[in-house]
């Protein structure tokens, strides 16, 4: 149990590390010309982005760091936020 465990949170993990370094790439909160309020939602967006990031490449690193084996909690937040990201990606085709 404790092995698939594991290895559902690093393959959901780096499904959420992947996705979020892709949506980071994309925003742009000081670009130029921007109204208070979109800049504000660019760098929420963008700072949700990094945080998903951090937490996909800590599940990723998990394995490589002694007693830091995920909770079923830590799992099912990576899992769900991972089937997301998937559910989107093929409702885009």
């Amino acid at each position: 149990m404790t092995f698939a465990l594991h290895l559902i949170y690093w393959a959901a993990g780096f499904i959420v590390l992947a996705e979020a370094l892709n949506k980071l790439e994309r925003t742009a909160p000081c670009r130029r010309g921007l109204a208070w309020r979109v800049r504000t939602t660019e760098w929420l967006k963008a700072i949700a982005w990094m945080l998903l990031a951090v937490g996909g490449a800590g599940a990723l690193a998990s394995p490589f760091l002694p007693n830091a084996a995920p909770s079923p909690q830590d799992v099912c937040i990576v899992l769900g936020f991972a089937v997301l990201i998937v559910r989107t990606r093929v409702k885009e085709g």
